[in-house]
């Protein structure tokens, strides 16, 4: 749940500092801005679903608001002095999330983590079928996690290739 906070955060920061640069220099944005925007929406839901599961508590939240405030803080200015840094550094925890998730689907498996019934919000968002448990949502949000490792390691490349984001048409329509 923890790094569902943050994982949010690239995606708005990256979506609303290019949506300034676009607004600023009258251009379109290739698309990039409306991805990076889904990409926080979605790991939004992730948050939102895993929270449903886990019911934090007060200190948990407090903490939360702690590390995303430190985070956003932080990744803003990151993206600001290098873009291709940043998202290549999304690209890196990405991947990470992808192996946490698939460590998670392991413990689901074996037992050690009750395969319980999904939440509504989640059948609602990924539109599961009715009978849809933990395990089929850990499958979709491990999904979402790989396509934003594409996403922004993409992006970066981009980057490094001496170009801006709007040059290269953006993955849309994804979520």
């Amino acid at each position: 749940m923890m790094l569902e906070t943050v994982a949010a955060v690239p995606g708005m920061v990256g979506g609303a500092l290019l949506h300034c640069k676009s607004l600023r220099r009258f251009e379109h944005s290739g698309g990039w801005i409306r991805t990076l925007l889904e990409e926080a929406e979605n790991e939004r839901m992730h948050l939102m679903t895993f929270m449903e599961v886990a019911k934090p508590k007060w200190y948990e939240r407090a903490l939360v608001f702690t590390v995303q405030g430190i985070f956003f803080n932080a990744y803003f200015v990151g993206y600001l002095i290098s873009p291709k840094f940043a998202h290549r550094v999304v690209g890196y925890l990405e991947e990470e999330a992808i192996h946490s998730y698939t460590e998670f689907l392991k413990e689901l498996d074996k037992g050690n983590i009750e395969n319980v019934p999904a939440p509504a919000i989640a059948i609602d968002y990924w539109q599961l079928p009715a009978n849809a448990t933990l395990r089929d949502v850990v499958l979709v949000v491990r999904a979402d996690e790989a396509h934003h490792r594409d996403v922004n390691h993409f992006a970066s490349d981009i980057h490094y290739q001496g170009r801006e984001l709007k040059e290269a048409p953006a993955p849309l329509g994804y979520h």
